[in-house]
């Protein structure tokens, strides 16, 4: 472990050095991904100019959803680049060859060998929209809810990363440049509003076969005073593990079904 955090501030630190040395190109990036965060808060925005509520939810606790939902996205999107190129750069181009040569595991070097830095501004803006939306809604903040929001945001990263991990997995089995992730991911913007707008089918996918509710939703419940969730709250830690230790099992099946392009 000791060793696997030193080589991840070394590739972290290496990429930034890389990333900032064109600075020009970095602040447009950070710009287009600040202007798609504004864009969707401008939707929300939009929409409750036209209702009052959204079934029984309010215009300040949809933005503390919303705004909850983009921390551990924002997390998951800075080590996630090289999962939506995978099938295409270490299939297809044989470059999965040169990982299996060192001597580190080798999803370590597929999540950091690259670094989404501009996707940091979403864990910020989120953090600044859920405090403005708790502060209009007067939500009680004990010192128990920082243990459980920091939990709640490491278990959302990582259902999101156990999702398209196992996504990303695929291609082991099925050489495909684009792959199955593209689709997976446009399904995001269902866990910014609450799973109760959707029909039974939906909830329950979005629960139990692709879990971006326990990513998103379930967490934002407990906050907001909504004790119907209880039990799907305390399950958000559950639910990461259990995904994410079922990714790495197919990720292993993966990487042992892998053969060479010979290039």
């Amino acid at each position: 472990m000791k060793r696997h955090l030193r080589l991840f501030a070394l590739y972290f630190a290496q990429y930034a050095k890389v990333r900032l040395a064109y600075k020009a190109d970095f602040i447009i990036a950070f710009l287009s991904s600040m202007a798609a965060t504004v864009l969707g808060f401008g939707f929300v925005l939009v929409l409750f100019t036209k209702i009052p509520k959204l079934q029984d939810w309010s215009f300040y606790e949809i933005l503390f959803l919303y705004g909850f939902s983009l921390i551990p996205l924002g997390f998951f999107n800075v080590v996630s680049w090289n999962l939506y190129q995978f099938g295409d750069l270490y299939i297809i181009q044989g470059r999965f060859d040169r990982i299996l040569l060192r001597p580190v595991n080798t999803l370590f070097q597929v999540l950091f060998e690259k670094f989404r830095l501009e996707s940091l501004q979403e864990v910020v803006t989120g953090t600044f929209v859920v405090a403005v939306a708790a502060s209009k809604l007067h939500v009680p903040w004990p010192v128990s809810n920082y243990f459980w929001f920091i939990l709640m945001v490491a278990s959302g990263a990582l259902i999101y990363l156990a999702v398209f991990l196992m996504l990303t997995a695929v291609s082991f089995w099925f050489e495909d440049r684009v792959g199955i992730v593209p689709p997976v991911f446009n399904m995001l913007t269902f866990g910014r509003y609450p799973l109760t707008i959707y029909n039974v089918f939906i909830q329950f996918m979005l629960s139990w076969i692709i879990p971006f509710g326990f990513a998103s939703f379930y967490p934002t419940t407990h906050f907001l005073g909504r004790t119907s969730f209880n039990t799907y709250f305390y399950l958000v830690p559950v639910v990461a593990t259990s995904f994410f230790m079922l990714a790495l099992f197919v990720w292993g099946r993966g990487v042992g079904n892998y053969s060479s392009t010979g290039s």
